[in-house]
């Protein structure tokens, strides 16, 4: 009987443990679908370079103008959203104009590097009272 009782609380575990990897599957396939690499995304962050990031190292010069000297030099525009900095390829005028400030990139993303499709500088609120 002992025999028994110990077979049927190991099958009971074992169960257990492939239901809780069924669903722990199901639940990571969603979320891989949901980034899967080349998918389009869009992201708003701040227009940055790849070498600088976060935050941009040329003593007496705008963020602006240390981000564009960077990439006259040969580094790669980038996103900074959130605390992920995404390297950005194509679209380098439009990345020019709005060097330093928030915008709203689409495109394919794959880890992260993303083919911009479009750039467009993102939509202030304005305070209540104002505008």
């Amino acid at each position: 009987m002992k025999a028994i009782l110990r077979m049927t609380r190991t099958g009971v575990a074992v169960a257990a443990a492939m239901f809780a990897g069924v669903a722990g599957f199901a639940g990571q396939a969603q979320t891989s679908a949901d980034q899967a690499p080349g998918a389009e995304r869009t992201l708003t962050g701040v227009v940055t370079d790849a070498m600088c990031g976060r935050t941009h190292m040329m003593k007496g010069k705008s963020d602006a103008e240390c981000l564009r000297y960077c990439v006259k030099n040969g580094t790669k525009y980038a996103l900074l959203a959130g605390k992920t900095v995404y390297t950005l390829q194509g679209h380098e005028a439009d990345l020019d104009r709005y060097a330093a400030q928030e915008v709203t990139v689409t495109g394919r993303v794959t880890g992260t590097t993303v083919a911009v499709s479009s750039v467009a500088p993102t939509k202030k609120t304005p305070a209540p009272g104002q505008g």
